[in-house]
C-alpha cells in the first residue's frame, strides 16, 4: 500500500511540468492571444477542467454564498482557474493551494496578467496538512479534487480546521462514496451546516 508521501510524489509528477507558465503563454500566442493583454475569456480554454466548467463554478459560488466580504480557500487551485472565476465574479479573496510549486507560480502569473493579483494569491502546500492558521476562511472550496486524495480523514479534517465557525464547505467532486467518506464529511458537516454539495456517484 502507498504511503501518504509515495501519493503526493505520483500527484506532483503527473501534474508538474517545468516552465508551465511559458508553456501556457506559448500555447495562447500560437492561437493569436495577445499575451500582454490577456483577458479571462482568452484563459477560458485552460481554466475549467471539472465537468461543466465555469457554469458549474458559478452555480456552486452561488450556493456557497460567495460575496466580496468573504476569504476563500481554494483546495487544489491548479492553475488558478477557480480563484480567478470566483475572485472577478464576486470580488473575494481567493488563496489557492496546490501541490506543485510549477501550478502556483503559473497561476500567479496569469493572474497578475488580467488584473487579479489583488485578489488572489497562492501557496505551495499538502491539503491533508494546510499551512495556515485554525479559522482563517469563510469558505472553504473544492472542484475535482477530493477524488485524487485518498486520506480523505485528513482532507477534511484539514478543511474543517481551517474553516471558521458558521463558514461554508462548498465541494463539487465526482467520487465514490465509501461508508469511511460519508462519516468522515458529515462529521464534518455537523460542525459547519452550511456545507454546500454536489454529488455525482459514478
Amino acid at each position: 500500500m502507498s504511503t501518504p508521501t509515495q501519493v503526493n510524489e505520483t500527484i506532483r509528477e503527473h501534474y508538474a511540468r517545468s516552465d508551465l507558465g511559458n508553456i501556457i503563454l506559448a500555447a495562447l500566442e500560437k492561437a493569436g492571444k495577445d499575451t500582454n493583454r490577456l483577458t479571462p475569456e482568452d484563459l477560458a480554454p485552460i481554466d475549467e477542467f471539472h465537468i461543466r466548467g465555469r457554469a458549474a463554478t458559478l452555480e456552486l459560488a452561488r450556493v456557497a454564498n460567495v460575496d466580496s466580504s468573504k476569504r476563500v480557500l481554494d483546495v487544489g487551485s491548479g492553475v488558478g482557474g477557480t480563484s480567478r472565476c470566483l475572485a472577478r465574479e464576486f470580488g473575494c479573496h481567493v488563496t489557492g493551494i496546490d501541490l506543485t510549486d510549477e501550478n502556483c507560480r503559473a497561476a500567479a502569473m496569469l493572474s497578475a496578467r488580467i488584473g487579479l493579483a489583488e485578489l488572489v494569491d497562492y501557496r505551495q502546500g499538502d491539503a491533508t496538512s494546510l499551512p495556515f492558521p485554525d479559522h482563517s476562511f469563510d469558505i472553504v472550496w473544492t472542484e475535482h479534487v477530493a477524488m485524487n486524495i485518498p486520506d480523505k480523514p485528513g482532507l477534511y479534517r484539514e478543511m474543517h480546521r481551517v474553516l471558521k465557525p458558521g463558514g461554508t464547505l462548498a465541494i463539487y467532486d465526482i467520487h465514490r462514496w465509501s461508508l469511511r467518506d460519508r462519516r468522515c464529511l458529515t462529521a464534518a458537516c455537523r460542525r459547519r451546516p452550511q456545507a454546500a454539495l454536489e454529488r455525482k456517484p459514478f
